[in-house]
């Protein structure tokens, strides 16, 4: 019997990169989901993936997608590192079937991890990690996985790249007097913390006469001097 090194937890499975978290076991984790959408009739909805910016999660990110497409799912592929909080409203305002995320949220720089959100944009509920976590046992015992190069995928349309925080930013908006806010000529610090909300503040606000200044907002894998978590 093969040796089952994906155990989800809280939120989603997590493990040390090139340790635990491979690409084989993202791909593994992929086409559990894939499985479970094909089984639920969500296949047609498609699926958002998306990531942080902590070490290879844009390439596993990437992995995740190839086997997404090679199942036939449509896949919304963020083109950068993109917010947990905008990933989940992008599922609902795409009227996708859920979303991956490859990210270990506050885990230490050498873990990565892959969360799963239901159609709803919430975590997935425990009912719906069980039915991924058969197939996924299925899968390491006897199966394997359907997989598309990116290229390709991209070429077939199985693969789009959508920038999310536009959709947001709009989202936003009307729930905010964002013009109001940008001539409020308040002065504001944001530490990004070398995370996936980097440069969201100060495109948000950008235009007025508020001063936004942002520090820790280039990627460092590493998180350097802080833990990765707000």
């Amino acid at each position: 019997m093969v040796k089952n090194p994906i155990k989800f937890g809280t939120d989603g499975w997590r493990g040390v990169i090139a340790q635990d978290f491979t690409f084989d076991n993202v791909r593994v984790c992929a086409q559990g989901v894939a499985d479970y959408l094909k089984q639920a009739g969500l296949a047609g909805r498609g699926m958002i993936v998306g990531y942080d910016t902590r070490f290879a999660s844009e390439d596993f990110a990437s992995a995740a997608a190839e086997i997404m497409a090679g199942n036939g799912i449509k896949v919304y592929l963020c083109p950068k590192a993109t917010p947990t909080p905008v990933i989940s409203y992008g599922v609902l305002a795409q009227k996708a079937g859920g979303a991956i995320i490859i990210t270990a949220s506050h885990n230490p720089a050498k873990w990565n991890g892959f969360k799963i959100k239901s159609e709803d944009g919430a975590s997935a509920p425990t009912e719906i990690i069980a039915e991924v976590e058969k197939h996924i046992s299925c899968i390491l015992t006897a199966g394997g996985v359907n997989r598309l190069a990116l290229t390709e995928a991209v070429k077939q349309g199985l693969v789009e790249y959508l920038d999310l925080s536009l959709i947001y930013f709009d989202q936003l908006n009307s729930l905010i007097n964002l013009d109001e806010l940008r001539q409020s000529r308040l002065k504001i610090v944001v530490d990004s913390m070398y995370g996936a909300g980097a440069g969201y503040f100060k495109e948000l606000l950008d235009g007025g006469d508020i001063e936004v200044t942002e520090i820790n907002g280039e990627r460092n894998p590493s998180f350097p001097g802080i833990q990765p978590e707000p």
